[in-house]
């Protein structure tokens, strides 16, 4: 296994064919828990991410289409990149939407390596994307990067520090989520395989005592849930948003998220909520923020 940064630096990825309508939007709202709690089947807020009537499409549902329609474990096949997939973690996630997403589009995803980055213990390979729809249009631009345990020590540099610190203030939002022991798998549907969120032998050979929650899974809960509570369920209001993932959700567990509104953006927490005394309070996602339109 190795990397090779001069090799991987700027290279193109094959582009990729992206493709949705009403049911895939549907599918990945059910995935998040959309519909879930109590009384949502009334709710017209809720209903907006559960039925074709006024659907709205969740800004984050952007950052699974490419791989919509994969049934393989995610491919692990990037230029000058020879990685193992059980040594790999997401990193990070952002998304720019330039236009409110619509319900149906079809399009290309183009992605490159923009940076690998040496943390000394582990390499973290970093990817853009730019999504147009067949016109032209550019619909949105995602920037993800994956955490590669054992591939450090290469020399290169360490890449930039972004910290997020919350406002010395009381929360705008302070809530929990209850995701369900089937969360992923019912999230591995929109198009990610990885046995880690499916198969325990394979969770155990990553360093897991049972296979996790999809990182993507809660960076879509805490932004539905965000949008929901401060933003009035207006999904046109978001104009971006970026996470780190700090730690790892299994399935059953409960996520809280905190929130404080800064007018033009939104700084996020997300930690567990309750459960085992080592797992309350452990983080989720850190250094998010959401950015207004």
């Amino acid at each position: 296994m190795s990397i090779d940064p001069g090799k991987a630096i700027g290279a193109e990825l094959p582009e990729r064919h992206v493709e949705w309508d009403e049911a895939d939007v549907l599918l990945y709202h059910l995935a998040l828990g959309a519909g879930s709690r109590p009384g949502d089947q009334t709710d017209p807020k809720a209903l907006r991410y559960t039925t074709e009537n006024d659907l709205h499409v969740l800004p984050s549902f952007g950052v699974v289409t490419p791989t919509l329609r994969d049934t393989d474990s995610p491919s692990l096949e990037l230029p000058g990149c020879d990685i193992d997939l059980a040594a790999v973690l997401h990193g990070s996630q952002e998304i720019v939407v330039h236009t409110p997403l619509p319900t149906r589009a079809r399009g290309t995803a183009r992605t490159r390596i923009s940076n690998v980055w040496d943390k000394g213990k582990a390499a973290v390979i970093v990817q853009e994307s730019a999504t147009r729809d067949d016109s032209g249009e550019l619909l949105f631009t995602t920037r993800s990067s994956i955490f590669v345990k054992g591939e450090g020590g290469f020399g290169g540099e360490r890449g930039p520090s972004s910290k997020v610190q919350p406002p010395d203030r009381a929360t705008d939002l302070d809530t929990t989520f209850a995701t369900t022991a089937q969360q992923a798998l019912l999230y591995r549907l929109c198009g990610d395989r990885n046995p880690l969120h499916s198969d325990p032998a394979f969770a155990e050979l990553a360093g897991y005592p049972e296979p996790i929650l999809h990182g993507l899974c809660s960076y879509g809960i805490v932004l539905r849930i965000v949008v929901d509570e401060l933003l009035d369920a207006d999904v046109s209001v978001v104009a971006g948003f970026n996470a780190r993932f700090a730690g790892v959700v299994f399935p059953g567990e409960t996520i809280r998220v905190q929130a404080w509104d800064e007018g033009e953006r939104v700084i996020v927490s997300a930690t567990i909520a309750g459960g085992a005394p080592d797992r309350d309070g452990a983080p989720v996602l850190a250094d998010t923020v959401l950015t207004k339109r």
